[in-house]
């Protein structure tokens, strides 16, 4: 299917990554983002595994990414005073590559150039027909596409009007934010880690940046999730009272540019599409922390628009994507179950005991354990190597 008109809602990274490949396969897709440009910083993401590697490759930006990787090393887990308790070795714990959010989606921007962006707009109704989607906007004025591509994270607007479902969002246990603070606590390449009962707060430094994660565990909460002032109360109100660095964090917080606060969910659904509407990415099947959401949605991206390019028509393609992706899908989810356990242990015995382990980490087979299962994670998917057939406008595929 060639010369199509697709519309994805969400420029951030999944958005992006699919209008790169659809561009190469002789579409034609627009990108619609809610944010008025680019968002910078963000916290760090990671890629694993052959797979997520070969995705990079074949898009032609793993040369990029690899310039610009955190090189990020150990984060020591630190007591009220400062003192060292243990340590989270990076080698155990972070990818093959390691990247700032913000970085990676202006390199992806970068690759998707003959895509059409459309910033500070956002959808606000789809109506299908059984040749077209109408689509009206927040700014813009209505267009019609011959697909339409929701990618624009858990809470995505394109998401409700076209799946008639209860709420698919699946809460983890816990609220955080992430947000640049001043360089002024002595670190390179390495991070800083302070936990409270229920509450962990992360220092880090890499890329010529200083960050802060501050996590509470939490039952779900209702809120404006348009509201950055009460997401900042939220967040003081959970860490009220604590030592360590966190009343400078709670100041930096209030004058940071690039704040940014969600829950930790997965989305689970019955289904990826509905008609000419599919969903990608954290708006289809959001893992959480810890499930390689950015790897899987690369992934996914490069699946959906090679199918499309591959089938005869539209229907075709979106259930081969789905039969292809949603087996990796489950792993990403299993992958991040319990991390609320481990970031924000909900008593002192347990954090005390989440500490001991990671002392005896470097002594035992636990270190190169924890990679080999995180990597064979990853690496549990077989990628087709889409390429353009020289005699016509089809793709064929090739398994790799």
């Amino acid at each position: 299917m060639r010369g199509l008109k697709v519309l994805i809602s969400g420029g951030g990274i999944a958005g992006p990554a699919l209008a790169h490949w659809l561009a190469r396969h002789g579409s034609h897709p627009t990108v619609v983002e809610r944010a008025p440009g680019l968002r910078p910083g963000g916290q760090a993401v990671d890629f694993r595994g052959a797979p997520q590697l070969r995705v990079l490759d074949r898009m032609g930006v793993l040369d990029a990414v690899r310039r610009s990787q955190t090189r990020m090393g150990d984060i020591t887990i630190v007591g009220d005073t400062g003192r060292r308790l243990a340590k989270l070795p990076s080698e155990a714990f972070s990818g093959e590559i390691e990247i700032l959010r913000g970085t990676l989606s202006r390199i992806l921007h970068e690759a998707a150039a003959d895509a059409e962006y459309v910033f500070d707009d956002s959808v606000t109704s789809l109506t299908e027909t059984p040749g077209c989607v109408h689509v009206t906007f927040e700014r813009s004025a209505p267009r019609t596409f011959d697909l339409v591509v929701g990618a624009d994270g858990v809470r995505s607007r394109v998401r409700e009007p076209a799946f008639a479902a209860p709420s698919p969002i699946r809460h983890l246990g816990m609220y955080g934010a992430v947000f640049s603070v001043p360089d002024t606590y002595g670190l390179d390449h390495e991070g800083l880690m302070f936990n409270a009962p229920g509450r962990c707060a992360t220092i880090t430094n890499a890329s010529g940046q200083t960050r802060a994660a501050l996590d509470f565990a939490s039952p779900p909460l209702a809120y404006d999730h348009d509201d950055r002032s009460q997401h900042q109360e939220i967040i003081a109100a959970a860490f009220d009272g604590l030592g360590w660095e966190i009343p400078g964090l709670l100041d930096a917080m209030r004058t940071a540019e690039d704040f940014f606060f969600s829950p930790a969910a997965q989305v689970v659904l019955p289904r990826y599409s509905a008609g000419r509407v599919v969903l990608l990415g954290d708006a289809g099947y959001a893992p959480g922390p810890g499930g390689m959401g950015t790897g899987l949605a690369l992934i996914a991206a490069y699946v959906l628009a090679g199918e499309l390019a591959m089938a005869g028509d539209h229907r075709t393609a979106f259930t081969r994507y789905e039969d292809r992706i949603r087996p990796y899908v489950a792993i990403c989810h299993s992958q991040a179950r319990g991390a609320d356990k481990f970031l924000v242990p909900r008593t002192r015995s347990q954090i005390w005991r989440r500490n001991q382990t990671m002392r005896l980490l470097p002594y035992l087979p636990g270190k190169s354990l924890i990679k080999r299962m995180n990597d064979r994670a990853a690496a549990a998917i077989t990628l087709s190597d889409y390429t353009a057939h020289p005699h016509g406008p089809r793709a064929v595929r090739t398994e790799s």
